[in-house]
């Protein structure tokens, strides 16, 4: 039998001067869209995400047409024209979303759904608006940990406005990336590491320990089950850092 291919994480530095298993510096920024019924803009290293939640007092008229009860959950994702270095065609003017973005806030939907009990919502729809100010790797686990951070303070204010009994949300929701370069597991790729990375896999988790989604594919190369093993465990703990962050920029709204 072949022996399965390891990866040992050594504390070599990364271009930033991170170790293997940090994280970039993750902040948050709450209220920052006054209009919105949530809003957070979330800095993780040079990327930068504005999370913002709206609230309509109905529900998609599937919902109505085949008698499901509770509430709703939808999500738009879109990255600027100027969050990249070469300016990023709105889809608006192609005249259909391309497919990464589509991907992506349906991404972001089923996250935030699994966040929130739906039959506690009552019959509205929470639209969840994330909008890439700038890109350098990992918009979209980003765009899915800002969004919990707005969609938990979207709800607190329904709730002290007494349009909530009491707080829907049931689990901390954070996603993250990992990666193999040079054959090295990595937490949190940046942008110049996600174009080179063998191995490109987010992770998307609530606070029980509990997936959303893994998105996991072999660039050129591909991964075995032990390798896989140790992105998991890399990815669990950035998780459980992500989930602590959050419950602290909510600890004082």
């Amino acid at each position: 039998m072949a022996q399965q291919q390891s990866l040992s994480i050594s504390p070599a530095p990364r271009a930033d001067g991170r170790g293997p298993d940090q994280l970039r510096p993750v902040r948050f920024q709450n209220n920052i869209a006054p209009y919105a019924t949530g809003s957070t803009l979330i800095e993780w290293g040079k990327t930068r995400v504005i999370c913002g939640v709206t609230v309509e007092e109905s529900v998609p008229r599937w919902m109505k047409e085949q008698g499901v009860t509770g509430g709703w959950i939808t999500a738009e994702y879109s990255m600027l024209p100027y969050s990249t270095l070469q300016r990023k065609q709105r889809d608006i003017t192609k005249g259909k979303i391309d497919g990464r973005s589509q991907e992506i806030q349906r991404l972001i939907g089923r996250a935030m759904r699994a966040a929130i009990d739906l039959d506690k919502l009552g019959s509205r729809t929470i639209w969840v608006d994330c909008d890439v100010l700038q890109a350098d790797g990992g918009t979209r686990t980003a765009a899915i940990t800002g969004a919990y951070v707005a969609m938990a303070l979207a709800t607190r204010r329904l709730v002290a406005e007494g349009k909530l009994p009491s707080d829907p949300m049931r689990h901390a929701v954070a996603a993250v990336s990992v990666g193999i370069l040079e054959k090295q597991a990595l937490l949190d790729l940046c942008y110049t590491e996600d174009a080179a990375a063998e191995v490109d896999l987010n992770m998307a988790m609530t606070a029980a320990g509990e997936f959303i989604e893994l998105q996991g594919t072999g660039e050129e190369s591909t991964f075995s089950q032990a390798q896989l093993g140790e992105m998991l465990d890399l990815g669990r703990s950035g998780i459980a850092k992500l989930l602590s962050l959050q419950q602290a920029a909510l600890a004082f709204q």
